[in-house]
Formats: structure tokens, sequence, C-alpha cells
């Protein structure tokens, strides 16, 4: 049996042509994609020849930031500093963002969970008001916004309309999140990344150029929260 060291994971695909490696930035993990017909021994041999390649990409991933009393997080673009108000007697956890504090009162001894769910509604609202706003202007319209734990895309347009996105957006800038609810709304008039499509993007984006940059030379830091 072939022993691969903690950080890598082995994932079987019938649809990959060929053994490759993919980081997993919330897990800081790497699958190890292995095609149909692959042997373990020469995807481990590759990953094994990837070794110093992979640990330079896990020591440049940004250190995790946890949801604990005092920390400071960016919130829609705002600086914002947990604080957590224990008080046993109280039967549902009460969280409220004001003036950059995330009053978070609750009888948990760990409300990291509370804290997640709060965010996850507050970014969906504020997602859910761009697309319908920017789907109006292109006289399109939308099944459903949704806010989901992705890993690998920030959004996402489906067959019937439906637009998904990371509820990690939470912690980009608005010029950021504006870009990526611009970016799957245009996938409703381009199913592709044609010369068309950049143009409607820009049109739909506020500040196309600065939101585009930032989640290009920022986005992975997003995954560093909770």
């Amino acid at each position: 049996m072939i022993e691969l060291p903690p950080h890598i994971q082995i994932k079987h695909s019938a649809r990959a042509r060929r053994v490759a490696l993919r980081l997993d930035p919330i897990e800081r993990v790497f699958h190890l994609v292995v095609p149909k017909g692959v042997s373990m021994r020469k995807a481990a041999a590759f990953a094994e020849g990837q070794e110093r390649w992979m640990q330079e990409k896990l020591s440049a991933l940004p250190p995790k930031v946890s949801f604990a009393h005092g920390t400071i997080i960016p919130i829609l673009g705002q600086r914002s500093e947990i604080r957590v108000h224990y008080e046993p007697d109280l039967k549902v956890t009460k969280i409220l963002l004001e003036d950059g504090i995330l009053h978070v009162r609750t009888n948990k001894d760990d409300p990291s969970g509370r804290i997640e769910r709060f965010l996850k509604a507050m970014i969906k609202d504020e997602l859910s008001i761009l697309s319908h706003e920017k789907v109006a202007r292109i006289g399109k319209t939308i099944s459903s916004v949704s806010v989901r734990d992705t890993k690998s895309r920030w959004g996402s347009c489906s067959s019937d309309n439906a637009l998904s996105y990371s509820w990690r957006l939470v912690f980009a800038p608005p010029e950021a999140f504006d870009y990526v609810v611009a970016h799957e709304v245009a996938h409703l008039r381009h199913l592709n990344h044609s010369k068309q499509f950049w143009d409607l993007c820009a049109q739909l984006s506020d500040q196309y150029d600065e939101g585009k940059y930032w989640m290009k030379a920022h986005g992975n830091e997003l995954m560093r929260y909770g």
C-alpha cells in the first residue's frame, strides 16, 4: 500500500486525462487527481516530484483567522472587530454589526458557527440585491440566488438562470464582489468568455478594473477566515 503525506488526498476521476495536483486553500491540502487507468504508483511518483512546489504553495497561504473575541475581520470592505459577550442565560445567539463592531451575545463557548451563519445571510442579501439590479439592466430574469462554500469558483450561473456565489465574498471590498456579480450576470447573455462577454461585464460593473484586479490579486486571502 502506497502511503502519502497528510497534505495530499487522493481523488479518483473518470473524466480527468492526466495526473494533477489541485490546492484546496480552505482545508490546506492538495487533491491528487488520478485518472482512470493510471496506477497509484505512477500518481504517487508524480506527487513526490512536486513536493517542493507544494510546500512553497502551502507556505504562501496567509495564516488562518478564527472568529474569536478581539479578532478583526473585513466585512463588506470595513474592518470590523468581533466582540463576544458571554451570557449564560441567553437562549438564542444575537449578532449585530454596528460602527465597525460585530457584537455577539451568546451562551455558547464557541459561537463561530453562528457568526458564519450571520455573515452568510448578510452577503446573500447583498449579492441578491446586486444580482437583480444588474439582471434588470440586460432584460433578463434569474430563478434564484444562493451562497455556498465553494473552493474553486467565486460564482456560477446555471442553465436555469440560477446564480450561486461563494459566501466568502463577504470579506471582499464592494468593488470586488460587484465585479463577481457582473461576471455571472453577463453569462446570462453570453455563455462564454468572448469579447462581447467582457464588454458587457465591464458595463455592468461600476468599478470593473479595480474589482477584477482585486479578486485576481487577493481572492485566495478570502479563504483564510473562519
